[in-house]
């Protein structure tokens, strides 16, 4: 298939430019304005406890959590004083008429209600609710938080809370987008360079990362038509984007010139490389696609939305590698070495990653075991791991809503804005059952870590009546159902809100109750991932090994991939911890650490690295059976495996790795915990893993690599698929070189007319090995 694939983009290659150059202009123009379309939010499970009941309150009650909050700070004297109480008065009233508005209320309009005052007197709140989808909040919060950040000659004002917050953040992700593409280009195009030593064959990737960037984006803008989508999966959208379109194409054209090189014709060099490369592209971009659609396991949009834009991209950039690559080289011919800084390619000689190769696998288990320990002492903070929700301080200190959000958190004595709603949908009241409300309220208030109860029958503090009902009750209590709200006293996206919600759920109710607010999003979001845990990873583990079998036809050799896959993955989910939960470093990235990591970004780290490390592991698992398919030399297939792949692959993990740490400079702490531990990961593992830990354990193993049971290589012989591919064969003149004490191919030019030697430095081609030798 590809083969002809190859022939069909040969014969019309310049109908194949000039069709991806429409399909760019296309693209850019309908994927333009994605941007505008996107969402802020999506870390509660739709199906939740906690989103049933926060449904329930808005439909039934038009209420729930505040999630405008404006912080008035008195310009002179305190929030008492007749001229700041009048101004706070009358910004309560104008803001309780905005037509998108709802549920306000503030310190003055509840009779100076103490929990709303700071402990000093200068500032007080005023609570306010943007009623409607995520989206409806976030055009609220655009068109409020302009004309209500005042200051006069009485009051201060500034908005914050949820809907301000995610506005904010949604800017400083559009800002920082920008700002990392200034930054990463000329780094990529600069290390391109580099390593291709000419103009025109480095800027082949940059054309593909463009075809995956802007046809991801024109598919995204055309899914928000039918669900909501995470602004942040733009960040990797980009990152991918540019990190695979270059990555596929490194090895397209890097195969395109050693096609050249080895005496085929333009023709022929292009349908070679499809045909070889392409395949392991083609299925590179599987393994890699298969771990982000794990990602639909979970019902939170913001990771499903990782999904869809991962998958795309991917699909973008194989598209862009094995079709509008090969017409670009169909059309360029030997001129891909135009430019070039050097009179010609290095010859097929033994070179740094054979040497390299050859030396660990002279010493594989201590090499082996030196490793593993540092991979895991690496990773031993991951077991103090402990996650959470993002909340304000995801954005720079000096973000109005950040700081507004400091200050409450530091001058007043509850969390308004993280009260826990607890709503009784079929609550039946009159007599008798205000009775049990008010006596089921007066224990909830009893509870540790509860500043405040508000009901229908008043509010409560330390299982007392402090408030009795006043006409604000009402807003509590319909012919059927009722609500509450419970006023934590710490914080709520902490380990001590989730007690409070586990102490709340576990008290005796009179009524059926439903528990909502941030506190209990943060315990069943845990839940409904951690459920779910285990079937993405069954997936992903799955599925890779069946790939890494289809092209090996071993069953070792994938075990021992995703092993040495999941080692390094743990290296890196470690350094997380010490860097993000547990601080270090938070000056020089210039982040706040809150003491727990955001819940659903390790789980999206581990998909995105687990498929990108597989990557680079078929790149070079593909070249290794090649040369052992030719050779059947277990130790020589490796080394030569290395040496064809392990330039490229470290320059395919630079190129990626630069794009990912440019995620450092945003001003969002996500998405520096995302580039961070993403470019560890890549550059952990194309470093380490590949240049060790491959060829020792490959060395270990011996021909034990390559077995697999009788009917297993029968199916694997028949529907299996390697780079080699067997469809076209390259011309006789073409030396194709052999390891060091490895003989040629029977039959292929360069064979020896004796037995081989040993390989220089003692490394015999035997598949024995002993831990004594040398």
């Amino acid at each position: 298939m590809l083969q002809r694939l190859g022939g069909f983009t040969v014969r019309h290659k310049l109908w194949v430019v000039a069709g991806t150059v429409v399909f760019i202009v296309v693209a850019g123009a309908l994927g333009g304005g994605v941007l505008n379309k996107l969402s802020s939010g999506g870390f509660a499970d739709p199906d939740a406890e906690a989103t049933r009941a926060a449904t329930i309150i808005q439909e039934q009650f038009h209420a729930g959590t505040p999630n405008l909050i404006l912080l008035v700070t008195a310009n002179e004297g305190t929030v008492d004083d007749p001229a700041a109480a009048r101004a706070g008065l009358a910004l309560t009233q104008e803001l309780a008429a905005e037509p998108k508005v709802e549920q306000v209320y503030s310190y003055w309009s509840l009779g100076n209600a103490p929990p709303l005052r700071s402990q000093d007197g200068s500032q007080a709140l005023v609570m306010a609710r943007i009623p409607g989808s995520e989206e409806d909040v976030m055009h609220g919060a655009e068109e409020l938080s302009e004309p209500y950040t005042r200051s006069d000659a009485a009051i201060d004002v500034v908005p914050t809370g949820q809907a301000e917050i995610y506005r904010q953040i949604s800017t400083q992700v559009e800002q920082d987008l920008r700002k990392a593409e200034l930054v990463t280009f000329p780094i990529v195009l600069l290390l391109l360079f580099l390593v291709f030593a000419g103009l025109v064959a480095a800027g082949l990737p940059l054309a593909v990362a463009v075809v995956a960037v802007l046809g991801t984006l024109m598919v995204l803008s055309g899914i928000t038509e039918l669900t909501e989508v995470s602004i942040f999966s733009l960040n990797l959208t980009t990152a991918m984007g540019i990190g695979l379109g270059i990555d596929y194409s490194l090895f397209i054209v890097s195969r395109f010139r050693e096609e050249l090189r080895g005496g085929l014709d333009t023709q022929d060099a292009v349908v070679r490389t499809v045909t070889t490369a392409g395949r392991t592209v083609l299925f590179s971009g599987l393994t890699v696609a298969i771990s982000l659609a794990a990602l639909l396991v979970f019902p939170m949009y913001f990771l499903r939305s990782f999904a869809y834009a991962g998958i795309t991209v991917v699909v973008m950039a194989v598209l862009g590698a094995i079709v509008f690559l090969p017409a670009l080289l169909a059309v360029l011919g030997p001129k891909v070495n135009s430019l070039s800084i050097r009179r010609k390619d290095a010859e097929d000689v033994p070179g740094f990653w054979h040497s390299l190769a050859m030396f660990v696998m002279r010493w594989p288990l201590p090499i082996a075991t030196v490793v593993v320990i540092f991979l895991a002492v690496l990773g031993a903070p991951f077991f103090n791991v402990q996650f959470g929700l993002p909340d304000d301080r995801v954005l720079p200190a000096d973000v109005s809503s950040r700081a507004a959000q400091d200050q409450i958190r530091q001058n007043f004595t509850s969390f308004e804005a993280g009260a826990l709603s607890l709503v009784a949908p079929d609550a039946s009241l009159g007599d008798s059952g205000d009775q049990a409300l008010a006596d089921y309220a007066t224990r909830l208030s009893a509870i540790s870590g509860v500043a405040r109860v508000d009901a229908a029958t008043g509010s409560y503090s330390d299982g007392t009546l402090v408030m009795p009902p006043s006409p604000e009750s009402q807003r509590f209590v319909t012919d059927e159902a009722t609500w509450l709200a419970v006023v934590p006293s710490g914080e709520p996206l902490s380990a001590e809100g989730e007690r409070l919600v586990d102490d709340v759920r576990s008290l005796d109710s009179p009524f059926n109750v439903l528990v909502a607010g941030p506190s209990a999003e943060l315990v069943d979001a845990k839940a409904s991932i951690f459920a779910r845990v285990p079937w993405a990873a069954a997936l992903i583990l799955t599925a890779t090994f069946v790939v890494l079998f289809m092209m090996t036809g071993s069953l070792l050799v994938p075990v021992k991939a995703v092993v040495l896959n999941l080692l390094s993955l743990s290296a890196t989910f470690g350094a997380m911890v010490w860097i993000f939960q547990e601080g270090h470093l938070s000056e020089l990235l210039g982040f706040t650490p809150t003491g727990t990591l955001d819940t659903s970004t390790p789980i999206l780290m581990f998909c995105v690295a687990f498929g990108l490390s597989m990557d680079y592991e078929v790149f070079v698992l593909s070249r290794i059976k090649e040369e052992y398919d030719r050779t059947g030399d277990n130790a020589a297939s490796v080394a030569w495996g290395l040496e064809k792949t392990g330039k490229i692959v470290t320059a395919a993990a630079a190129l990626l790795a630069a794009v990912f740490i440019a995620f450092a400079t945003s001003g969002i702490s996500i998405l520096k915990l995302l580039g961070v531990g993403l470019a560890l990961a890549v550059i952990m593992d194309a470093s380490l893993v590949r240049a060790t830990l491959v060829p020792a354990f490959m060395r270990l193993a011996g021909k034990a690599n390559w077995w697999a049971p009788g009917p297993l290589r029968r199916f694997h012989e028949r529907f299996g698929f390697s780079e080699a591919g067997g469809e076209m064969s390259a011309p006789a003149s073409r030396p194709v070189p052999a390891a060091e004490g490895s003989p040629a191919a029977p039959g292929q030019p360069g064979a020896p007319a004796e037995p081989p030697k040993p390989a220089p430095g003692g490394l015999e081609a035997s598949t024995t090995w002993s831990p004594f030798r040398r």
